[in-house]
């Protein structure tokens, strides 16, 4: 193997895997952090009395947005599937320029200009993800990995969206803040983006423990879907139903607080997901410990189907005034993130790993993606125009009982069908 020209890809490839998982973590966390600048701050306004055709302007950028999204998670498919590592860091920071770009557009244009730009900054941040976690797939610290990057989303949308409503408090008008709040943090973002490009390829090590991780074609594509079917089809239903509800949760975050009596405390959006945050990437990691790998899986599946009884529980908690909602926001969001995080980390690659399969965990991420977020579109639609007579935090409420009961029954039968499917790779 040639040595690498980089001094700190050299370090890095001779470094502990404490040394390199803190490494790891902090570039890629970082990257994912800034990136949620470009995407989330206008979350943080309410846009009143502003409307596009039969809906409220709010709702209508959080569906042109989210449509964006999902057509760059369908694109994903192929581009990050497909995509060279020499590529990956310029692909970065390309999409966020273009990103940014979309904003200024976004600022000065009329209400039905501002939802096409929003549409056209949703495009191109869907695919940041699997960049990023490209650099960090197939390794024995995947799961540490994993935990320290997905935490990234947990705690960023609610701090943009903190600083979001710090600059209306300055005076910043609803338009221009979200520029602005994505330009302070583009320089982090470049920052962080040549430190993750300097991470050297897994180790031979890697690969004998997780499995190698290559590029997939079309036609692997494709066979890995037909062979597979059922079990991934129970997993994007599960996932359908935890994206819609996360980005209800996030996006009308700033009307449910609202909705308790907490509305004015920019700090809120932040504070109650610092402790989610902490405690999935705490449950999480710990997965690093547990080396056999059809284990790991069936582990995976018993945190997710604890954090769908933890919203159910939570809400029924909230619902019978045991609770109060600050704590009901941070249970309901910890059982979401316990389910929702390892879709994109822990659950596809152990799959892959304990299945004994040359494939690449980002492929099937992105599939679940670009179909769960589809659904996020009719969420949306669904309680702007057939639930209108409701308030935001009773149908809130409503789904997340919904969630909580259809993601523990897909979960426990989907869980069954891979393990199975591991036990026979082990005899075979």
């Amino acid at each position: 193997m040639t040595e690498p020209a980089n001094r700190v890809t050299r370090w890095l490839a001779r470094a502990s895997p404490g040394l390199f998982a803190t490494y790891a973590v902090t570039m890629a966390f970082t990257t994912y952090f800034a990136m949620y600048s470009f995407r989330k701050p206008f979350a943080a306004a309410h846009y009143s009395d502003q409307t596009f055709w039969i809906l409220d302007l709010k709702s209508a950028l959080i569906i042109s947005q989210l449509i964006g999204y999902a057509l760059s998670k369908m694109l994903g498919v192929k581009f990050n599937s497909e995509m060279p590592p020499g590529r990956r860091a310029w692909a970065l920071v390309l999409l966020i320029v273009w990103a940014e770009v979309a904003l200024v557009l976004f600022a000065v244009l009329p209400p039905g200009g501002k939802v096409a730009a929003i549409f056209l900054n949703g495009l191109p941040l869907g695919t940041v993800w699997g960049v990023v976690f490209s650099f960090l797939e197939g390794r024995q610290t995947s799961e540490i990995l994993g935990a320290g990057l997905s935490c990234a989303y947990v705690v960023a949308s609610g701090a943009v969206k903190a600083a979001g409503a710090w600059l209306l408090g300055l005076g910043i008008s609803e338009a221009w803040m979200p520029a602005l709040t994505g330009l302070a943090f583009l320089p982090v973002f470049l920052a962080a983006v040549y430190g993750l490009s300097l991470i050297p390829p897994p180790s031979a090590a890697d690969v004998a423990a997780r499995t190698e991780r290559e590029p997939m074609s079309a036609t692997e594509r494709r066979d890995f879907l037909r062979q597979f079917l059922p079990g991934l089809l129970l997993l994007v239903i599960v996932y359908l139903f935890q994206t819609g509800y996360r980005d209800f949760r996030d996006n009308y975050a700033a009307e449910i607080w609202a909705e308790v009596g907490l509305g004015q405390q920019a700090s809120v959006f932040a504070l109650t997901e610092l402790p989610i945050a902490l405690s999935v990437m705490v449950v999480l990691g710990l997965l690093y410990l547990v080396k056999n790998n059809k284990r790991g899986l069936m582990l995976t599946y018993v945190i997710m189907a604890s954090g769908a009884i933890i919203i159910g529980v939570g809400t029924m908690l909230f619902d019978g005034g045991a609770i109060g909602p600050k704590l009901w926001m941070i249970l309901v969001g910890l059982g979401l993130y316990l389910g929702y995080v390892p879709y994109g980390c822990v659950l596809f690659d152990r799959t892959i790993a304990a299945l004994g399969i040359v494939a690449t965990a980002v492929f099937l991420i992105y599939v679940s993606d670009a179909v769960a977020y589809g659904g996020s579109v009719f969420i949306v639609l669904y309680k702007t125009l057939g639930q209108a007579n409701i308030s935001k935090l009773q149908f809130f409420r409503q789904f997340s009982y919904a969630t909580s009961v259809v993601c523990l029954l897909g979960l426990v039968v989907s869980g069954q069908y891979f393990l199975h499917r591991a036990r026979k790779a082990v005899v075979a």
